[in-house]
């Protein structure tokens, strides 16, 4: 007998909407999308001098806005946006340092309000992006089942820009019907753009290649050595997963945490680094600046049962594959996502919901 055809996506139902598309999460999910089939989507984002605009280049999609066109056309009868019936809201400024208030209320917060506002009044799926920064340090917990969202303190401004979107989804009644996604350490191709704001993984590779050594910084809390400081780091191609799964599951709504479920110490994330690039590992702490400290997490752990709860079961990538991943078949050839060899890992699996 024929092979049977796969089931087609839900995604393929309608256009999908990428904000942030040429960032590192957001071309993420539409190598996600092109390894589903899904090609019928509308790229947003705002592409300025650097080389971000090369993580779309392998990537395949129907259309591209720039972000601030985009949302003009929300207020008017765009034909660009009146297929789409999918919106994944991925832009943002997402630097941690940005202390520019009044542009993180406009593009981070105003923004979030008009397109999921536009996406709930046309019928479109919404899901964002928050972020585990709400949390602060974690003092009240990091439970994504608490409705009392009143109680997190964000220590910096990116963290609140994206809690008050949070606070106003509750308020408007908007969280029961769209998705929230908490992504903790991220980690993962096509990040070089961020500068300041990759991840250590990809600063201790150019690190390690260029001088055999890596730093790391030095603790200062008593609880924890030197490398021995923990955070929830999750592969990006676990994460575009996990967020492909709440799109699609039916009755997902509300707040998400986005890891690993299991915590890791910067040494046990450096070493696959050194392994991967055939070197013993050299490591040097160095003092941690000022201006860090009394902000610095010394501990993050996502409580991922919600969206275990939710059907999601594919496994998450453990820690040393992922790195050896990451560097083995993106760092170290320059590639990017879409670019890979057959023998990278593919995006995890999921079992798709029915159509919303």
């Amino acid at each position: 007998m024929p092979r049977s055809s796969p089931k087609p996506s839900p995604l393929a139902s309608g256009q999908v909407l990428v904000t942030g598309g040429a960032g590192f999460i957001g071309s993420a999910l539409i190598w996600a999308l092109n390894q589903r089939g899904v090609e019928d989507i509308l790229v947003a984002d705002l592409l300025g001098t650097d080389d971000k605009f090369l993580n779309l280049v392998p990537l395949r999609f129907a259309d591209y806005i720039e972000g601030d066109h985009l949302l003009a056309s929300l207020s008017g009868r765009d034909p660009r946006l009146r297929g789409v019936r999918w919106v994944f809201h991925l832009g943002a400024c997402s630097s941690t340092t940005e202390r520019d208030v009044r542009y993180l209320m406009q593009n981070n917060y105003e923004y979030t309000k008009a397109l999921a506002a536009w996406s709930l009044k046309n019928k479109a799926r919404f899901v964002y992006a928050s972020s585990a920064a709400t949390y602060g340090e974690g003092a009240q917990g990091m439970d994504d089942q608490n409705p009392n969202l009143h109680r997190l303190r964000p220590l910096n401004p990116y963290g609140y820009s994206k809690h008050l979107f949070d606070l106003h989804a509750q308020h408007e009644g908007y969280l029961p019907k769209i998705v929230g996604l908490k992504y903790f350490n991220v980690f993962g191709p096509n990040e070089a753009h961020k500068g300041d704001m990759r991840s250590v993984v990809h600063k201790a590779f150019g690190q390690i290649r260029d001088t055999g050594r890596v730093q790391l910084f030095k603790s200062y809390h008593p609880d924890y050595k030197d490398g021995g400081q923990k955070r929830d780091f999750l592969y990006v191609k676990d994460a575009v997963a996990m967020t492909l799964h709440l799109a699609t599951a039916s009755k997902a709504g509300g707040l998400y945490n986005l890891g690993s479920g299991e915590a890791h110490t910067w040494l046990e994330l450096v070493a696959p680094i050194f392994a991967a690039l055939g070197k013993a590992p050299k490591i040097e702490f160095i003092d941690m600046p000022e201006t860090l400290r009394a902000k610095y997490q010394y501990f993050t752990q996502a409580n991922v049962a919600k969206l275990r709860a939710s059907g999601y079961t594919a496994p998450v990538t453990p820690l040393t594959q992922a790195v050896a991943d990451y560097v083995g078949h993106y760092l170290a050839p320059g590639r990017r996502l879409g670019d890979e060899p057959a023998a990278a890992f593919p995006a995890p699996s999921y079992r798709p919901s029915r159509k919303l």
